[in-house]
């Protein structure tokens, strides 16, 4: 398994090239919005991270879905805030705005949980309305089965009169209702043409950066208020036993501080083994193999302005 490319990439199966569709989707809104979610539901599998905080996703994150005759590319965004002011913040607000641009249909997915229409998600209306391309615009109305119907289809109302959206869809993402629909949509639309990626495979972050987004994942569930944003995680090892298949991972937790060091690692190191624990599980899972996982922690108290931190995940400093 080469440690550049996603995982489960295997030989496409030959297919007429003159039946298959081939497009990208953008997905876009404010911060916990159920992005990261959808596209999870979109193709079947865990490519990108969740958790309830803000702004767990940093970077532009791709899901390819294959289905019979279409490959739709699923990029996820970071979700766009007003009042970005750290370079991080504002690294990952010019990435959203990016992916953004690359869809043929772009999905902007509001959480119609909320009592009202939140500032970020206007932001990101208005923001739309100033893109260069023609994309066709959608709204996914996320997160149905915590509104009040009255509410729900008052907030569509609003945002209709805003904007002049393509298709509107009503789901939840989390329990995948109304997902199979908006799949079979987006399929029928994507334009004429040729796979880019082979068949089975689900993204096309490198295997590096995606168990490094897993482990992350874990320290933001874990961990409380600032510190999972004042941390980053790298992937330094990447390598697969050519005997058993299983697979060896070194990963470098950088905290911008020496005190945070000994919150992550807990009482006698226990708070760190449990978040490794539950990173090895998620890839085991992923990979389909048996995977030793080594975690270490280095402060960096600079990092947050070190380009190379930057590069590791995708991101532009600017």
């Amino acid at each position: 398994m080469s440690e550049d490319t996603g995982p489960l990439a295997v030989e496409q199966a030959a297919v007429d090239p003159n039946a298959q569709r081939f497009g990208f989707v953008s997905v876009v809104g404010a911060p916990n919005a159920g992005k990261s979610t959808l596209v999870n539901a979109m193709i079947g599998s865990k490519v990108s991270i969740v958790s309830p905080k803000v702004q767990t996703t940093r970077t532009r994150v791709t899901g390819i879905l294959a289905e019979d005759q279409t490959q739709i590319v699923f990029v996820d965004t970071p979700g766009i805030f007003l009042g970005a002011k750290r370079k991080l913040e504002k690294a990952m607000v010019r990435a959203a705005w990016t992916g953004a641009e690359e869809g043929e249909v772009i999905l902007f997915v509001v959480d119609a949980s909320r009592s009202k229409l939140s500032d970020d998600a206007t932001a990101v209306l208005t923001g739309l309305k100033k893109l260069p391309n023609a994309a066709k615009v959608w709204l996914v109305l996320n997160k149905v089965d915590a509104a009040q119907k009255d509410r729900l289809l008052a907030l569509s109302a609003q945002l209709h009169e805003s904007h002049d959206f393509d298709q509107t869809f009503m789901i939840s993402a989390l329990k995948e209702s109304g997902t199979d629909d908006l799949r079979e949509t987006l399929k029928q639309l994507m334009p004429a043409g040729g796979w880019m990626y082979p068949e089975d495979t689900v993204t096309d972050v490198s295997n590096r950066l995606l168990c490094a987004e897993i482990t992350r994942e874990k320290l933001f569930l874990a961990l409380n208020q600032e510190l999972p944003y004042q941390l980053t995680v790298e992937t330094e090892g990447f390598e697969v036993n050519p005997k058993d298949g299983s697979i060896k991972i070194n990963q470098v937790i950088f905290v911008a501080r020496s005190g945070h060091k000994g919150i992550i690692l807990g009482k006698g190191g226990g708070n760190l083994k449990r978040i490794g624990t539950q990173s090895r599980k998620d890839l085991e899972e992923l990979f389909e193999r048996r995977v030793h996982l080594f975690l270490f922690i280095k402060v960096r108290e600079n990092w947050l302005n070190d380009p190379e931190r930057y590069r590791e995940m995708g991101l532009d400093l600017g």
